[in-house]
């Protein structure tokens, strides 16, 4: 119901993260730093992915209070999808995104 709020966030840390540092990633020694851009695209990506599914789902709704959690039992319902869910799926797309940028560097090296 609320789940995309943590990669959301984690998206918009990351934009601005980016953004600060655009041309130190860029000449970055660490595969992990100058794949930001990669992590900043999944996260987007998946946070949209995300909404748009909640919005067919009904999850997620043009009125307020917009997220069905809240209708149903209030901010602690929310609270404890954000924890669940959507932290774990952070963790897991991070992780992710790290075994992708360290097998790209073995790649480019390898080559």
């Amino acid at each position: 119901m609320s789940c995309f709020i943590v990669p959301m966030a984690q998206a918009i840390v990351t934009s601005a993260y980016r953004k600060v540092n655009e041309k130190s990633i860029k000449t970055a020694d660490s595969a992990l730093k100058r794949q930001i851009p990669a992590f900043e695209k999944m996260l987007w990506g998946g946070t949209v992915m995300l909404i748009v599914d909640h919005i067919i789902n009904g999850e997620l709704t043009w009125q307020y209070p917009f997220f069905t959690a809240l209708e149903t039992g209030g901010f602690p319902v929310m609270l404890r999808e954000l924890i669940t869910v959507g932290v774990p799926m952070s963790l897991t797309l991070t992780a992710v995104w790290a075994v992708y940028a360290i097998l790209k560097e073995r790649k480019v090296t390898a080559c």
